[in-house]
């Protein structure tokens, strides 16, 4: 792209001439500029350059606005001929629902067009025969959306090849990141945290095939732990295939290193995807054979027993998942801190999985209270999982009968379903949302259902 402007230059080449002009003025590289407006390095760069015309009047506006074009970039789009954007089959808000799964993901997918960012997929919630769920659409349909939430990328974080000088080693540095990377999920969610833990994950695993000796140990135990926090990452943010695939790789590299304390961790974590995800039966197997594995009278012990008691009541057997949370309760009080392993376990926290599973048995007065409980008692930097707790007690309220309250509590769960994304609450506030749906003029209700219908995508 020469520097100045010939009287000759195309429509694609001023285009280009006048966005790097703006974007200079704004003091904007390309690399920081894709950060801003969550448009890809790539794209940017031939957009530029003149190598390529953006096929999306969105993106342009989008662009126009963080470099303060003040509409000069989508007027010199127009000149360019490319068109209206075909990219209009999703939209938001939008009174209507999709009326196929399969449909809405095969129009996206047929979107995509060169193999470098159009078929960059993130998977997010969509209305699909009016209930909500979780698919994959390429990135750039999202920002057209409007949410540009849901299509978020890293989080810039330190890089990991460059160790710190205080740290020892590189198994220090990346268990210092993971740390860092497990606080901000606690914050904002996974759904900016992902991508980063699986470049870090990535870059591990490329270290540690290149060590050998104690080094190489040391990083294939941080590795697993690495695997095992982007299954519970990618299960948060409704990516079902690579939860599993995470957790399973977890599993097998624990078998490896020896570790039977964190093999019955991730056991343990298998059991509760499988509950999350509709098999329960399996989930029972699981959480035997990480009771088996786990010390006896370990904490480990005491969280197998957890997944035990939820895979009873999503079972419908209530004694029997009522008995297990009596035995986890009469095993922690006797257990010895792990260290690593359940210092977070204490007896409000098997108040609450009790609570869950309450509502899983259809007790929902009793769950109801479980939940206000929690929330009261959790600190302000769990904010996504106040977002949970608050999805569940409003659909514990709900099967009460107390639908207002409901729907007040969910509108709250909603605002932080939006900022992170959490398929968990989303999940939830679905279940909220059809069982709200025949008491639509109570006060509240409609707004309700009105807020979460803007955070969701919809077909066309």
């Amino acid at each position: 792209m020469p520097n100045i402007l010939t009287p000759e230059a195309s429509p694609l080449a001023r285009f280009g001439y006048h966005m790097r002009e703006l974007r200079e003025r704004r003091n904007h590289t390309l690399r920081s500029l894709a950060e801003a407006t969550y448009i890809s390095y790539s794209k940017l760069w031939k957009w530029e350059n003149a190598r390529r015309a953006p096929r999306h009047r969105s993106e342009v506006e989008l662009l126009d606005r963080k470099l303060d074009g003040r509409g000069l970039l989508p007027e010199l789009w127009d000149h360019i001929g490319a068109g209206p954007s075909p990219t209009a089959h999703v939209s938001v808000p939008a009174a209507h629902v999709s009326e196929s799964s399969t449909t809405l993901v095969t129009a996206v997918a047929g979107q995509a067009g060169s193999r470098d960012d159009d078929t960059d997929m993130v998977v997010v919630p969509c209305r699909v025969h009016g209930r909500i769920r979780f698919v994959p659409v390429p990135r750039r349909v999202v920002l057209a959306s409007g949410l540009a939430g849901l299509a978020a990328t890293a989080l810039p974080v330190p890089p990991a090849h460059a160790a710190s000088a205080d740290l020892a080693s590189p198994a220090e540095h990346f268990a210092q990141l993971r740390r860092v990377m497990i606080q901000t999920d606690n914050l904002i969610g996974p759904r900016y945290v992902l991508p980063a833990l699986q470049q870090h994950l990535a870059q591990l695993a490329a270290r540690r095939r290149a060590s050998r000796g104690a080094d190489a140990a040391a990083l294939l135990a941080l590795e697993t732990r690495y695997e095992e926090l982007a299954g519970w990452l990618a299960q948060d943010i409704g990516d079902e295939r690579s939860a599993h695939g995470h957790t399973a790789k977890a599993l097998d590299a624990s078998h490896v290193t020896g570790d039977v304390d964190l093999t019955a961790y991730i056991l343990g974590r298998k059991a509760q995807l499988a509950s999350d995800t509709g098999h329960p039966a399996d989930a029972l197997g699981l959480a035997g054979a990480a009771r088996r594995t786990a010390q006896a009278g370990s904490r480990l012990e005491v969280i197998a027993v957890m997944h035990q008691a939820h895979a009873h009541a999503v079972l419908g057997e209530a004694a029997d998942a009522l008995n297990a949370y009596d035995t986890a309760l009469a095993l922690l009080s006797r257990a010895e801190s792990d260290g690593v392993w359940g210092s977070w376990l204490d007896e409000a926290y098997i108040n609450t999985a009790r609570a869950r599973s309450l509502a899983a048995l259809g007790e929902y007065r009793k769950a109801a209270a479980g939940f206000d409980t929690a929330i009261a008692a959790l600190p302000p930097t769990y904010r996504r999982d106040r977002g949970v707790y608050l999805a569940r007690s409003a659909r514990a309220h709900a099967g009460t009968g107390n639908v207002s309250l409901a729907a007040q509590i969910g509108l709250q769960a909603v605002g932080i379903a939006a900022e992170t994304g959490s398929a968990r609450i989303i999940g939830q506030l679905d279940r909220l949302d059809q069982a709200l749906a025949p008491a639509s003029r109570e006060d509240g209700v409609a707004e309700f259902r009105a807020a979460l219908n803007q955070i969701v995508l919809h077909s066309t």
